[in-house]
């Protein structure tokens, strides 16, 4: 209990005191308090000692080690970028026979070597689980899905999605969701519908990525009736709307032509507590100029500098080129001034926009063609 009270309450020092002063009257303090141990240093980020505590109960004799302890260890220390060594402590672990590994174990070094982008790392997990053999959890299929979907193999992750249909596997929304994302960015909308309403006969409660997935894929095939429907949708069933949507939609109208659309979306974005960022700002100052809606840009850039928001290279670039196709040179030269001050480094697409808005201008001040192919 007092070793315990120690470690609910992060007195880190008493408590390895306590589980000193016990070891040497040559008692045991059990397991499932040691981890209560384990998780406290864990939550507070004391990776370092979680695991030399960890090593502290392997090394005494009378305590049995569970694989949640192990499995929580290793999931500390992947958090922390170091997979190497969860990994070799788990291989040490196997090795002297102290606790085998779970399914859990497993998924949390998959994920890490996931999230590195390790084809090796994941390779060697994967194989290391089909010796043993050990059975794939929903946990294990989401996290496949999400490898082989970023590697851009289309076969794999189909063919795991069936393998969690043979096997009855009941698949949640984060799979269903990964699934129709992975539809959408293919184009295959037929497929992310069908998935969708295989969803609702199963009674899988769609989310906000799934709806969000669903919705960038209509808006870059430019059906932005059927957004504004899932839209709908998505909120009559309490769904709350985040920034990537707002920026989806707004995207989507600003490709369609649809600025007055995509104004009064940011208009309501920022009534519901979204602030607009430069991305924001960025997709709808392009929209406005490809339209020759110069001046409603500049007005979005000033805006943007009053909220403090800080212009990007892409910004820049849209308003150069929106100045520079009316043939107000001055303009585009002033915007260029003002982003070399801030260190952007413009790309070729400006160059090009400020030779252009020059040409007008300066045939109309009498300049002979070759004069201007020089200054060119």
């Amino acid at each position: 209990m007092l070793f315990r009270v120690c470690s609910d309450n992060r007195l880190f020092p008493e408590a390895v005191r306590v589980f000193d002063y016990v070891e040497e009257k040559g008692f045991v303090i059990e397991e499932r308090s040691c981890f209560v141990l384990l998780l406290a240093l864990k939550r507070c980020g004391e990776i370092e000692l979680c695991l030399r505590f960890f090593r502290r109960m392997v090394e005494s004799n009378g305590i049995e080690i569970r694989v949640q302890s192990l499995t929580l260890v290793i999931d500390g220390l992947c958090k922390r970028g170091e997979v190497e060594k969860a990994k070799e402590l788990m291989d040490e672990m196997v090795t002297k026979s102290i606790v085998k590994p779970t399914v859990f174990t497993y998924n949390t070094l998959l994920n890490a070597y996931v999230g590195r982008k390790d084809r090796s790392g994941v390779g060697e997990i994967l194989r290391l689980m089909e010796k043993e053999p050990v059975v794939f959890s929903v946990a294990t299929y989401s996290i496949l899905i999400q490898w082989y979907s970023s590697s851009g193999d289309i076969g794999e992750v189909e063919k795991i999605f069936e393998e969690m249909r043979e096997r009855k596997i009941e698949i949640d929304v984060y799979v269903y969701s990964s699934m129709i994302s992975w539809s959408c960015r293919l184009g295959n909308m037929k497929r992310a519908f069908a998935l969708f309403d295989e969803m609702a006969q199963r009674n899988v409660a769609p989310n906000a990525h799934t709806y969000g997935a669903l919705i960038g894929g209509v808006c870059k095939a430019g059906q932005m009736e059927a957004a504004e429907i899932l839209l709908e949708e998505m909120q009559s069933k309490g769904i709350d709307l985040n920034m990537i949507i707002f920026n989806t939609m707004i995207d989507g109208y600003c490709k369609r032509g649809m600025m007055d659309e995509a104004l009064r979306l940011q208009t309501i974005m920022e009534r519901k507590g979204f602030n607009a960022y430069v991305f924001t700002f960025n997709i709808l100052a392009n929209g406005l100029c490809k339209l020759h809606r110069v001046d409603e840009a500049l007005k979005i850039f000033d805006e943007m500098r009053s909220k403090g928001i800080t212009g990007n290279v892409a910004t820049y670039t849209s308003l150069i080129s929106g100045l520079s196709k009316e043939g107000r040179a001055d303009e585009a030269f002033k915007l260029y001034d003002e982003m070399i001050k801030m260190g952007l480094i413009p790309d070729d697409r400006v160059f090009s926009a400020l030779v252009g808005s020059l040409h007008k201008p300066l045939t109309h001040a009498g300049l002979k063609q070759n004069e201007y192919e020089d200054l060119k």
